[in-house]
């Protein structure tokens, strides 16, 4: 029989101390991540905009320089908005999506469904289709009852029903009706 081992727990105080290194490490982590993003940053910017030496330049060069810059921050200007409009369409389309996603997935109310009559010959039809040429008849199995029987039951007495229930109400009537039922049952 093969028996499990268990590891051992760890202390509360161990966990908190291997929690506090973790939170350290990621927090050290972190602090290397900003740097290195920085340096990037300082990298590219030497890369794309080197420093102007604008020292002993006459006046003409200057508005050269000028003009120059001018132009590339059109065409900086004209990326970012490029950039901005396929972002925004981008959200968009995602937004348009999402809203899909849940409609297709979204909670719709059931319809009432109505209570349809139909007979046995429809349903045997719709079944068997064409083929379907006997007719069936339920109703000739069920017991057949006789209508005189179920008037010979009843009483007589219930001609009019206001003197029926005044002659029932009270304890005199509940008498009676006891009375009778006693009588009927002997």
């Amino acid at each position: 029989i093969l028996s499990k081992q268990r590891k051992p727990k760890i202390s509360a105080s161990r966990k908190l101390m291997l929690k506090s290194l973790m939170v350290a490490k990621a927090k050290e982590e972190l602090e290397q991540e900003i740097l290195v993003k920085e340096e990037e940053k300082h990298r590219y910017l030497a890369e794309r905009a080197p420093p102007l030496n604008t020292s002993g330049l006459s006046l003409g060069q200057l508005q050269d320089l000028c003009r120059e810059l001018h132009a590339k921050i059109d065409v900086v200007d004209e990326e970012r908005y490029d950039i901005e409009a396929k972002v925004m369409l981008n959200t968009r389309e995602i937004k348009d999506l999402n809203i899909k996603v849940l409609d297709l997935r979204g909670k719709f109310k059931r319809p009432n469904l109505r209570r349809v009559r139909v007979s046995a010959d429809a349903i045997l039809r719709s079944l068997l289709g064409s083929k379907h040429k006997v007719s069936m008849d339920l109703r000739a199995n069920l017991k057949s009852v006789k209508k005189e029987d179920t008037e010979k039951k009843r009483p007589v007495e219930d001609s009019d029903w206001r003197k029926n229930v005044e002659a029932m109400s009270g304890m005199e009537g509940r008498k009676k009706m006891f009375d009778a039922a006693k009588g009927s049952a002997q």
